[in-house]
């Protein structure tokens, strides 16, 4: 069973829900995936997002460009938590996404992250989970820390060097 569904609108969203993917894979969360258009196929779409909660679905990442209702959809339709990720569109860059979906009516949120976000969506997917998960809190909190170690080893490189020397 999978514990996060991963859904995009369109293959040309792949490169950004693949990172949401990339995430769940390095913290061994299982996952579904799928192209599914809520205005092309709604009667896929629905049916997907009403089973997801009988599949074992606890969370779900929605990625969608412009009028981008798929996320909204989905949270109409699963009573758990929907992660929404705003597209990069050519026309508005992506502002035209993110309104739409963070500006859901009340009742029905959505927590949205960045236009073309999908690592923040895979990380936020880990922390909602790991809430009653303590092994996965504990992976996450190694995560965390290695970001730290990472800052303070760049610091240590730029004491060493100064900036000048920094980048050669």
């Amino acid at each position: 069973m999978a514990a996060v569904g991963i859904v995009m609108g369109s293959d040309s969203d792949m490169a950004v829900m693949g990172k949401a993917a990339e995430v769940l894979d390095t913290f061994g969360i299982d996952y579904e995936m799928h192209i599914i258009s809520a205005h092309r196929e709604p009667d896929v779409f629905f049916d997907w997002a009403k089973g997801a909660e009988e599949r074992g679905v606890k969370v779900i990442i929605a990625g969608a460009g412009m009028a981008a209702h798929l996320p909204g959809m989905c949270a109409a339709l699963f009573p758990m938590p929907v992660i929404g990720i705003p597209m990069h569109t050519t026309s508005l860059g992506g502002r035209d996404s993110l309104y739409s979906i963070v500006q859901m009516p009340s009742g029905i949120p959505v927590a949205t992250v960045a236009i073309n976000g999908g690592k923040n969506a895979g990380l936020l997917a880990v922390k909602i989970l790991a809430v009653s998960d303590p092994a996965l809190l504990q992976k996450m909190k190694d995560y965390l820390k290695s970001l730290k170690e990472e800052v303070e080893a760049k610091d240590a490189k730029l004491q060493e060097t100064g900036y000048r020397n920094y980048t050669k």
